[in-house]
């Protein structure tokens, strides 16, 4: 047979395969007759319409249909499995910022959101939250549309579409969502009726995060960049356990400072890569809710830092003016390594979302070259002030220096096309230094307890304080209103133990509420699972796989324990046992202590957490991984001993699978000590052939039914030792 014959004859099997699909899965397609039976009280979404209606093939077998509500910017994408697969619930993801509604498609391996809900019986809803945001405006608009209106009114048509494909009752919904996207999850359940029945909110903040958590993370930055090694080093196993050691005071007072208020001191090792993160995106609204804190009292008040500065804070300003040289659009910017592009895909994840924020799309500049070269101060961020011009007194946010060069955040484009090369502009941290320790002027009640650092012993703040809250605004932003921890249904919040950005206690002080509500009877309706050595981002992997997981099996799996708890009454695994010491979450040792559904794995390297070796000596690595009680086996377990593959960031880690990666080439052999699989002891040996030393990472995962093959639901977890090799 010819090559074109052979090709008509695969043409042919595709139609003939379309169109058994469509027979067999209740053709004819959907026609907007039905669509008259949708009632809700929302006006704003009373006339849905479909314009998309077909059958998709990837990631795997789906019917998909889009559509939105007449009269709004409001998008929707259902994503349904075929007749006989499908198990009367669906899966609804909300993201962190209101974008688009495709942003789940293209992900592969376990990021696949949309292959998970498929292949689990569900249908997957996702939806841009009623039209994207413009971050150079953020007090624009309705807050609540974007935080819950749009999401369920969406859930609420997509069981007439359902009940259209499937006929039968009323699905069950379940709603999930990180970072921003959990304080939507979690406002979209306790302020609605009857249309999810259940949630997972993931990395969850608090009404006085933002933007507290960046404001204190900041200020330690600038504080300790040069002293980040030798506290690193102190943490890492075999190491002197003390990280303020060496440290002068102003550094001492920061770490503790950062610390008690919660962040992770284990997640320094990513200093060099963890920028400003969010905040880049919050600048703007701070600096525009307190103007007499930035033009006036921190300088000139005392209490505030900027009053007597330290020689630190002094060095770290700049104030430099010049002129435009020329405007630098989006792909030059690329091309010259000034801004990455971001991926459709990576713009809906918890931790990414806000990256593609910034400049104006199109040819519009994103950056701009200017006449003088800037100094070389470690900037993370400031104004670029106009002086001169058609647009002379206006500010835009700059988020980089690079020799003669400012990066652009969220800008307004009517600022920037009256921008043109000989405009005199002032490059100006002063306000990006001052919103460091704003979080010292925003001390909350008394429930917030690791805001009593800066309390007296009569319980009264030690700095002066700003008139106004901003926290709760910026809550209310996300979620429309603040948490109250009332709400109809059932509920597993997930929060990471290493995470930068919602830091863990967060999670405690959500519990908290919702024990007010319900008393005796949360565990009847509530969970919360930590997750360790995880971070913020729901991707496979983030920064060093050597130092953190994922935490996305958790969430499959909080998903699928989440739904059995509603439909058949099938209790999940108890709330992880832990206690808050000073802003920190610590856990239990093992795996039954600790409860929740990770492994706890213990690594030893010569009976211990350090060894001395030489070149080429034999060197002993033991394990012992435990599965908390009926909560799976272990089902993989894989040893990096000389740390990551120079390459590592070339490679493209999204849907990655760990134990067949160049991060980790030595497979170990599960032999399991106990009938059920849930503990596993590993003996190896290793000889290094250089001298250095090295932090030995041994990486396991567990999955509830003991299924190696499956991409999904495989919770993860990993432990280190320290060798020097002399």
């Amino acid at each position: 047979m010819s090559s074109v014959n052979i090709g008509k004859f695969l043409f042919c099997l595709v139609i003939i395969h379309s169109a058994v699909l469509h027979a067999q899965n209740n053709s004819p397609l959907l026609n907007e007759n039905f669509t008259k039976s949708f009632a809700i009280k929302d006006t704003l979404f009373k006339e849905p319409y479909i314009d998309t209606d077909e059958w998709r093939d990837k990631p795997v077998l789906h019917r998909y249909v889009h559509g939105g509500f007449k009269g709004s910017e409001a998008r929707f994408s259902f994503y349904f499995p075929a007749k006989e697969k499908y198990q009367g619930r669906f899966f609804q993801y909300i993201t962190p910022f209101p974008d688009n509604e495709n942003l789940s498609q293209g992900a592969s391996g376990e990021e696949d959101k949309i292959g998970f809900a498929i292949t689990h019986g569900s249908y997957f809803i996702e939806t841009n939250q009623g039209g994207k945001i413009d971050f150079s405006k953020p007090q624009a608009g309705d807050p609540t549309i974007a935080a819950y209106r749009m999401n369920a009114a969406a859930a609420q048509f997509s069981r007439v579409v359902a009940k259209e494909i499937y006929g039968g009752k009323r699905p069950f919904g379940y709603c999930f969502g990180g970072s921003g996207g959990a304080y939507r999850t979690v406002g979209g359940i306790e302020n609605t009726q009857d249309v999810w029945d259940g949630a997972v909110p993931y990395v969850l903040g608090s009404p006085v995060a933002i933007p507290n958590v960046f404001t204190v993370r900041m200020y330690a930055m600038r504080v300790l960049k040069d002293k980040f090694p030798q506290i690193i080093d102190a943490l890492e196993p075999g190491g002197s356990g003390n990280p303020y050691e060496g440290l002068n005071e102003e550094e001492k007072e920061a770490l503790q400072e950062v610390t008690k208020m919660g962040f992770p001191q284990q997640s320094w090792y990513g200093y060099k890569k963890m920028g400003i993160h969010g905040f880049l995106v919050l600048y703007q609204g701070v600096v525009g809710a307190d103007r007499k804190y930035f033009d006036n009292d921190f300088w000139k008040l005392p209490g505030y830092l900027g009053y007597n500065p330290p020689a630190s804070f002094v060095k770290a300003r700049i104030q430099k003016q010049s002129e435009i040289k020329k405007g630098i659009a989006s792909d030059e910017a690329v091309s010259i390594g000034l801004t990455q592009p971001v991926s459709p895909t990576e713009r809906g994840t918890a931790d990414a979302a806000w990256k593609s924020i910034g400049g104006v799309e199109g040819t519009m500049p994103v950056a701009f070259q200017l006449q003088d070269v800037l100094p070389g101060i470690d900037f993370m961020g400031g104004d670029l002030i106009i002086r001169s011009g058609a647009a002379a007194g206006k500010v835009l946010q700059i988020t980089k220096i690079v020799g003669d060069k400012v990066v652009l955040g969220p800008a307004d484009a009517r600022v920037l096309v009256q921008l043109k090369p000989g405009d005199t502009v002032q490059v100006d941290n002063s306000n990006f230094l001052a919103v460091q320790t704003y979080h010292r002027h925003q001390v909350p009640g008394i429930e917030y307890y690791v805001w009593n650092q800066f309390r007296d012993s009569a319980g009264n703040p030690i700095y002066p304080q700003r008139p106004l809250l901003l926290g709760p605004l910026f809550t209310r932003g996300a979620a429309g209103v603040l948490p109250t921890g009332k709400f109809k249904g059932r509920m597993i919040l997930l929060e990471s133990l290493w995470d930068r950005e919602a830091f863990a206690w967060q999670a405690d002080w959500y519990r908290t509420k919702v024990k007010e509500n319900l008393g005796d009877s949360t565990d009847n309706y509530f969970r919360l699972w930590y997750t360790d050595h995880a971070l913020h981002g729901d991707i496979a992997i983030e920064d060093d796989p050597t130092h953190t997981v994922s935490y996305l099996g958790v969430l499959h799996q909080a998903l699928l324990d989440l739904s059995a708890w509603v439909e058949k009454g099938i209790a999940p695994a108890a709330t992880t046992n832990y206690k808050i010491v000073d802003g920190q979450v610590v856990v239990p040792p093992t795996a039954d202590e600790r409860k929740g559904i990770q492994p706890v794995v213990t690594a030893k390297v010569n009976g211990g957490k350090r060894a001395d070796v030489k070149v080429g000596e034999p060197v002993t690595f033991t394990a012992v991984i435990e599965v908390p009680k009926n909560m799976g086996k272990v089902i993989a377990a894989v040893w990096n001993f000389e740390g990551v593959p120079n390459d590592l960031e070339k490679m493209d880690l999204h849907g990655w699978n760990f134990e067949n990666s160049p991060v980790f080439p030595v497979k170990a052999v599960i032999t399991p000590t106990n009938k059920s699989g849930s503990t596993v002891t590993l003996k190896t040996t290793y000889s290094f052939t250089k001298p250095g030393t090295y932090f030995p990472t041994l990486r396991v995962a567990s999955q509830r039914q003991g299924d190696a093959k499956t991409i999904y639901t495989r919770i993860q977890n990993l432990d280190r030792v320290r060798v020097v090799v002399k």
